[in-house]
């Protein structure tokens, strides 16, 4: 089960860090860190962004260890695989719940963004690297997904400090390459349509998310193999179907391009993080 686990707790990993970049924070910093923007200020864009990247690293290693720390506790607690499993198939459900908002519901999320100040007063190697700590630990910014939670919840139940510490370096390490994807850019003109691009792949991110949680828990329960385990699962699709009902035909739906993220992620570009 401990593999298996591990197994899940790895695509959890990626698929949150994947989906983080269309974080508020992760937006702004694919339209502040730019060839553009670095130029202008008489910086080099691969010094600056690979600043960020070690800064992201760091803080997903710092989150790291914090899960490394859980999972020795875990393991201190000796629950048999059963248990472990469990618990890690209710965290996933719970996280599938929340990203797929059932019953209007989410899971607490964190809203703050860097200070753009720091681009003013500091050098670029400070900001850089300390804009990519706080996207890096995945929990100082904007949280956009339970897949964040569900990925430290996960790394503590494996109870292998090593593979805990691994993902959460690994997370960090993902969020930060993301700021190389402006690399290519030599316009404002092709920032705006990568932009665009980018906004317009964010509904995708989501479905894709959700996916990865909701096989997570299906791979768990199959493995479980057990009445608790077909329980859990049946509960989860029970209240979603309710609330799907329930839900139906009561919230009108919103003007078209009303708040949707290609509307913040083209006005967020060229303007620092606010």
């Amino acid at each position: 089960m401990t593999l298996c686990i591990t197994a899940v707790a790895l695509m959890v990993t990626v698929a949150a860090a994947v989906r983080s970049t269309w974080s508020p924070c992760g937006l702004s910093m694919m339209s502040t860190i730019t060839p553009i923007s670095e130029r202008a200020k008489g910086h080099s864009y691969t010094t600056t962004a690979t600043w960020f990247v070690l800064g992201a690293t760091a803080g997903g290693m710092t989150v790291g260890v914090a899960m490394a720390l859980a999972a020795d506790g875990a393991r201190s607690l000796h629950l048999g695989s059963a248990a472990l499993g469990l618990l890690a198939l209710g965290a996933a459900l719970i996280a599938a719940g929340s990203d797929l908002g059932v019953g209007g519901r989410k899971l607490p999320i964190h809203r703050r963004q860097v200070n753009e100040r720091w681009l003013d007063h500091y050098r670029p190697w400070v900001y850089g690297a300390g804009f990519g700590w706080q996207i890096g630990t995945g929990l100082a910014t904007y949280i956009t997904t339970a897949a964040v939670y569900l990925m430290i919840v996960l790394g503590a139940l494996t109870t292998r400090p090593m593979v805990a510490l691994a993902l959460g370096t690994g997370f960090g390490l993902l969020r930060g390459l993301a700021v190389f994807l402006t690399r290519p850019i030599a316009s404002t003109t092709e920032l705006l349509a990568f932009h665009r691009r980018v906004a317009d792949a964010g509904p995708m991110a989501d479905k894709v998310v959700i996916g990865v949680e909701a096989g997570g828990a299906v791979v768990l329960a199959a493995s479980l193999r057990s009445p608790a385990a077909l329980a859990l699962v049946g509960c989860a699709a029970g209240v979603t179907v309710a609330a799907t009902i329930m839900a139906k035909g009561r919230v009108p739906a919103g003007p078209a391009g009303d708040g949707t993220d290609t509307d913040r992620s083209v006005e967020a570009v060229g303007v620092n993080p606010t």
